[in-house]
């Protein structure tokens, strides 16, 4: 797969101290869509895919919004180049989206019933289960604090009764 092709401009100021990082990122994803498939379900597949996307997006966030270590203008240069992406930050930046994995578990096309992902679930009408995200693996998008788990498991689960 060829590489995704970047304008001409150069990039500007400050490039050099986080290009080492994104281009590992962009490595390890190349390896991620290469990975073979074959036994696996065809959302297993993107699992890793979704994770070094949401990982490099907060990496260009953390760094623009919560340490103030990059300029705007390096910021803008990011987003423009796809090294970012920029609806899942302007989530992240909105009170209860905070630690979105992504956008998919906003959107309510992708569920039977018109509903949101059971991570958006508030955690009062959790109980604790393990479960499988179907989608991206996730174990922490809401806001509150969840008990860690590896990747492939989600220590939520609807409480029917609390309704």
């Amino acid at each position: 797969m060829p590489k995704v092709k970047r304008s001409r401009k150069p990039p500007p100021d400050g490039w050099e101290l986080i290009e080492p990082t994104l281009d590992e990122l962009d490595q390890k994803m190349r390896e991620a869509e290469t990975e073979p498939h074959e036994g696996k379900r065809k959302v297993e597949s993107l699992w890793p895919i979704f994770r070094l996307h949401h990982q490099r997006s907060r990496y260009i966030f953390d760094l623009f919004y919560k340490r103030k270590a990059i300029s705007r203008e390096l910021y803008d240069y990011c987003i423009k180049e796809s090294y970012a992406d920029k609806n899942l930050i302007a989530k992240w930046k909105k009170q209860g989206y905070e630690n979105l994995c992504c956008l998919r578990c906003i959107q309510t096309r992708d569920t039977n019933f018109g509903t949101n992902c059971i991570c958006r679930v508030p955690k009062s009408k959790l109980e604790v289960v393990i479960l499988l995200h179907y989608y991206t693996i996730s174990i922490h998008c809401t806001s509150v604090e969840f008990p860690r788990a590896n990747y492939y498991t989600i220590l939520l689960h609807y409480n029917t009764t609390t309704l």
